[in-house]
């Protein structure tokens, strides 16, 4: 009897300790999620996209992404590279993340909305609108559709 009352007491002192092990790391620990990202866009053509993005909650149920990279494509027998800036709002914190997006580019502006798993995988869709065609390159608006896969590098569960 006094054994198992013993082992109780251990496991229970343990237990308490892994808790605040628990807490001591949360507050050490950046809110931040970052890593890169890759993807694949159709507006008026097809682009590779690549870019590095930071995600952060400002509550439980809502994150916020901000991302910078380069739009990469093969048109007119050429490498062509534009840069590109966007923001995500994800609206949720469930399986299925709802998001809308913007991206900024030095020739077009593109809101998005769409989907995304676990905001890994993202799908999104929006149109873009053209303010300054690119010289010697066709105009870069219309419709677009959108696969992208977020890589978190420093990801930790609490």
């Amino acid at each position: 009897m006094k054994l198992k009352t013993l082992l109780l007491f251990v496991a229970l002192c343990c237990s308490s300790f892994f808790l605040k092990a628990q807490d001591k790391s949360w507050k050490e620990h950046n809110r931040w999620i970052w890593g890169p990202s890759v993807g694949y866009q159709y507006q008026s053509g097809n682009f590779l996209k690549v870019s590095g993005w930071g995600l952060f909650a400002p509550n439980d149920f809502q994150y916020m992404k901000i991302d910078a990279g380069a739009n990469f494509s093969w048109m007119d027998n050429k490498t062509t590279v534009i840069p590109e800036v966007g923001f995500t709002y994800y609206l949720n914190d469930f399986v299925l993340f709802p998001f809308v997006k913007a991206e900024l580019t030095p020739y077009t502006i593109t809101p998005k909305v769409g989907a995304s798993l676990f905001s890994i995988v993202d799908l999104g869709i929006g149109y873009g609108f053209d303010y300054n065609t690119k010289k010697n390159f066709k105009p870069i608006d219309g419709l677009t559709v959108s696969v992208g896969v977020n890589i978190p590098l420093n990801f930790h569960l609490y």
